[in-house]
């Protein structure tokens, strides 16, 4: 399940596609977002045709009969019938092409005559005359597109034509484009010529066939002229970038302005994806902008090329002439630590040698750490609520109490309990989803449901029934059956007719197949390609998209934009995420992650000893559940507030048990909602019970303040080592937790870990294990709420004097901001984060802040974001 896929090369890859689609828009350039074969012809001599587009495995080209053909002036003249084609199928773009369902083929060229027939193939993805994917052509004066799609003919007719009198000896640029939703259109020098629409999809091509230029790859359909460019893109240009190509010119060489900026580009990618890594790990420890050890702080562009105590550290251009350089080669540096391996020295020495481009504002170790194999490409098991609610909207059934009942718990990994990585399936959740399918299909009604996708009640009719599981089976896998899957299912249709068993019978064992497949329990999506990023497909951002939103699947209007070709339309898919808000899922969705971040659950199974707190009930944990989630709630989704209000927002929703609890008087029965404008001790997350909890009976300072450093400030801290006894230290007479916490800070052997978290919780001394509110704690001694907070990469740290003053600092910290950027993100992704994904996460940011701050704002610009358009892809050899 896992993929083999080194995590290194997936990074480097999607970092460089970002470069690329960056400076693609410059004059001269040619663009290349999701380029897959390009042929240019300047190598002037031999019998290979090289792919140069740098895409997964390159699809080289084979002249057989080299004397029919002359290099010349930067092109491949074509005399006679020349056989020049793919030496393999053409699987690479096959693949690429019919998983988008759009394509995009251009070519540059020079017809010899306005005479050929055929029509003469100019670029052709076929088999022979009658058989095709894909082909350009010229026709005497026109030239001609075959497009083979479910809708035309094996051989893409009907065909689409040009107008007459374009292709004549001169040089030309033709681009035809097709796009998910069918329509065609074809370019002739930079202008639109013919405009159709192909209705289909492209999952009837043929991947046996290989690429031909200037001839049927059975050569009985030549074409004479010029060659001087030939590319194929697994997408529909846009009218804007057929022109930017047409501008670039036949040669389409980038300017030297352009290749200086590539260059930059990649340094800028080094430093991001291998450089920043190795500093983080290895440098900020000591020299970061609080700690500055020797005057140096390696975390900030300008103070790291300043220098500290010993003069400048790096020199752009100059390794050898680098101090930095100079103390790793030495071995003096990282002190203590495990030496850099020769890998990262090379990279270092490269990155100092090349200029040391800097680009990030800030090396923010957070980025940096964690585990690296679980940002690799995982395949999606549904977690149990995102299983309980596919079944209740594909099949009307609610399987809740039985699947918490049956299933195995989804564990946490990495924070959030729908990590990727960690939804494994084990033989008990074979045995489980056997026994919930059986238990579903009992209790609907089997008949009423198979009416929806087919009016026949036979069992006999083999195309009948294979249109009918291949339209049940789109409903309930969320996208197209294949061939192979449709015989599958409707061979259980057979058995049971030739058994003698009913239409029903049939069915119910059909659907009950479905809901145990792979293609039910986990979201499939095709991630086979060259290590980059594609462009999702229709049905695979349909799937993103509403569980993403809704934690469930597609409804039908959304399935209705995937299956005609639309939601790949920006246009389109916005009004479908704004349709999809507004529904009351998108809500819910939004409660599993609160709870899953703030990790909720837990509090189902407090059991604080009995003899310290004799009010406690477990009733009170789950009451205090309710009020995060009806908190998070009103703020939220209600009242449509920044996401930042969480932490100083003055109200709360309580029982009457919790309001009691906080010292509040019970306005009702059951939750009700209190303001807190007057309540100096009580407002914002942190205040809450669920939070506060956290700490244990002693309400311990490192785990609360632990949960501020990671969870809300996004801060890193070190392990303790080895052999350290961890156990709390409980208060006793003349010794607070405060206390407690200011004697590990006074320590040197603690203090270096310790001073950076233990102070964030300063302002929670006053709260206890069970979070009630006093003065003094049970040993009398007089508890304080005064403290500072040192944000992450800044270098001093701020007071506050009261947890009002602490709540005021939460809320308004831009780094908090952030951190419930990266949560969300982290969970809509169902995996954690890492240096690739840095520079996207900042975009999803600034446009969320620009939106509001608000969940809906915040939701939009990821799903909207490269991470949930795109498909990261494996690398494979074809």
């Amino acid at each position: 399940m896992r993929s083999t896929l080194n995590t290194v090369v997936v990074l480097v890859c999607l970092a460089l596609l970002s470069i690329e689609s960056r400076l693609q828009a410059a004059e001269g350039s040619r663009v290349t977002s999701d380029l897959q074969v390009l042929y240019t012809f300047e190598t002037g001599q031999g019998d290979l045709i090289q792919d140069r587009s740098e895409v997964g495995k390159p699809l080289n080209l084979k002249i057989k009969n080299p004397s029919e053909i002359k290099w010349q002036n930067g092109a491949l003249t074509v005399k006679g019938s020349a056989r020049i084609q793919s030496a393999e199928p053409a699987s690479k773009l096959i693949k690429a092409l019919r998983r988008a369902n759009a394509c995009t083929m251009e070519a540059w060229l020079k017809p010899a005559h306005d005479r050929q027939k055929g029509p003469a193939r100019i670029v052709s993805l076929s088999r022979d005359p009658n058989l095709r994917n894909l082909t350009l052509g010229q026709e005497g004066r026109r030239y001609d597109v075959r497009l083979r799609t479910t809708s035309t003919s094996g051989n893409g007719m009907p065909s689409m034509t040009s107008p007459d009198r374009l292709a004549q000896p001169r040089l030309t640029h033709v681009v035809y484009t097709r796009d998910p939703a069918g329509r065609a259109l074809l370019y002739v020098n930079g202008k639109l010529q013919a405009e159709k629409r192909i209705r289909g999809n492209l999952s009837n091509w043929d991947q046996s066939f290989s690429l031909a230029l200037a001839n049927e790859a059975t050569g009985d359909r030549p074409w004479q002229g010029d060659l001087f460019l030939v590319a194929v893109y697994s997408r529909a240009l846009t009218k804007a970038e057929v022109e930017q190509n047409f501008r670039a010119g036949e040669k389409g060489k980038p300017s030297k302005q352009d290749l200086v900026a590539l260059a930059q580009a990649k340094q800028r990618t080094l430093f991001e994806t291998k450089v920043a890594p190795i500093l983080a790990q290895n440098c900020l420890e000591c020299h970061d902008a609080a700690s500055r050890k020797g005057g140096l702080d390696l975390s900030h562009k300008a103070t790291a090329f300043a220098g500290g105590e010993s003069g400048k550290v790096i020199v752009p251009g100059s390794a050898e002439k680098s101090l930095l350089w100079e103390q790793i080669v030495s071995g003096d540096m990282p002190p203590g630590n495990t030496p850099l391996k020769l890998a990262e020295k090379a990279l270092l020495k490269e990155w100092l040698n090349g200029g040391a481009q800097w680009s990030v504002k800030m090396i923010d170790p957070a980025i940096y750490t964690g585990n690296s194999s679980a940002q690799e490409i995982w395949v999606q098991r549904l977690t149990i609520p995102e299983y309980i609610e596919t079944v209740k909207s594909t099949v009307g059934v609610d399987i809740s109490k039985e699947a918490y009942e049956l299933l195995p718990p989804d564990l946490r990994a990495d924070g959030f309990s729908n990590t990727a990585y960690n939804l494994n399936v084990d033989l008990k959740h074979v045995q489980a989803y056997s026994r919930l399918a059986e238990l579903i299909v009992q209790r609907m009604d089997v008949l009423k449901f198979a009416r929806r996708f087919s009016s026949s009640r036979s069992l006999n009719t083999d195309a009948t029934m294979r249109k009918f599981v291949g339209a049940m089976g789109q409903w309930l896998f969320r996208g197209p059956l294949d061939e192979r899957e449709i015989t599958n299912f409707s061979g259980i249709a057979t058995t049971v007719a030739s058994a003698g068993g009913t239409y029903e019978e049939g069915v119910s064992l059909i659907v009950e197949a479905m809901l145990q497949s792979p293609r039910f329990i986990y979201r499939i999506e095709s991630q086979r390609g060259d290590g980059a990023a594609f462009t999702a497909g229709n049905f695979e951002l349909a799937s993103r998209l509403s569980y993403i939103i809704w934690g469930g699947p597609p409804d039908e209007e959304l399935l209705k934009a995937a299956q005609a070709g639309k939601l790949t339309d920006e246009d389109v898919c916005r009004k479908q995420v704004a349709r999809m808000l507004k529904d009351p899922r998108a809500v819910e969705r939004s409660a599993q992650f609160v709870s899953d971040w703030l990790n909720l659950d837990r509090l189902a199974n407090m059991r604080p000893n009995e003899a310290r707190f004799p009010e406690w009930d477990p009733q009170l944990g789950l009451d205090m559940r309710a009020e995060t989630l009806a908190f998070f709630k009103e703020i939220a989704w209600k009242e449509n507030r920044p996401l930042s209000d969480l932490f100083n927002a003055q109200v709360t929703f309580a029982t009457p048990q919790l309001a009691r609890h906080y010292g509040l008087t019970p306005q009702g029965k059951g939750l009700q909602r209190y303001d807190l404008s007057k309540v100096p001790a009580r407002g914002g997350l942190l205040t809450q019970g669920s939070i506060l909890t956290m700490g244990g009976d002693d309400a311990s300072m490192v785990t609360r303040g632990l949960f501020v450093l990671n969870d809300l400030l996004r801060g890193v801290i070190g392990a303790p080592p080895p052999g350290v006894d961890t156990t709390p230290v409980p208060s006793r007479p003349g010794q607070s937790q405060r206390m407690i916490a200011e004697k590990r800070m006074a320590n040197e052997a603690c203090a270096g870990c310790h001073t950076r978290f233990e102070p964030l919780a300063f302002g929670l001394e006053k709260y206890d294990g069970i979070g009630a509110f006093h003065e003094i704690d049970e040993y009398k001694n007089r508890l304080r709420s005064d403290g500072e907070i040192l944000v992450p990469g800044t270098a001093k740290p701020v007071a506050f004097s009261t947890p009002a003053e602490l709540m005021d600092l939460l809320a308004e910290s831009e780094r908090v901001r952030e951190t419930i950027t990266w949560k969300l993100t982290q969970f809509s992704l169902g995996r954690p984060l890492g240096p690739a994904d840095a520079s996207t996460v900042q975009k999803i940011h600034e446009a969320s802040q620009q939106g509001g701050g608000t969940y809906p704002s915040l939701l939009t610009a990821i799903v909207m974001s490269d991470l949930v358009q795109k498909v990261r892809t494996e690398g494979q050899s074809d």
